[in-house]
């Protein structure tokens, strides 16, 4: 599955964001290609983000950078972890929820 982005390692993590936990892309709707973030999806991409709407969450849209695993968005946002590794992603990707998905609860 290719990243696109500045990604600076083999997990997914890119400039922007490059802890431990930060081992996952998203799939963007707007350009169905995979990100690490928001910040490297704009710096590559003249286009504004389109979010998931809620009744897409069961799509594959995540991928865990330490096994390659695609995961349906729904899961991500509900385990916190790799549905087939159990790597654990950085709680802090809520904060930016709104920007990917439909989802007014969090913020």
């Amino acid at each position: 599955m290719k990243v696109y982005g500045h990604i600076i390692d083999n997990q997914t993590r890119c400039k922007h964001y490059a802890t431990d936990k930060d081992i996952i892309a998203i799939k963007f709707k707007c350009c169905n290609k995979y990100y690490p973030c928001y910040k490297c999806h704009n710096e590559c991409e003249s286009h504004t983000i389109s979010v998931w709407k809620k009744e897409e969450f069961n799509e594959l849209a995540i991928l865990c950078g330490v096994c390659k695993t695609e995961q349906p968005i729904n899961l991500y946002m509900d385990n916190g972890k790799c549905v087939n590794c159990n790597s654990k992603f950085n709680d802090g990707c809520k904060k930016h929820y709104h920007l990917y998905f439909e989802f007014k609860d969090i913020c």
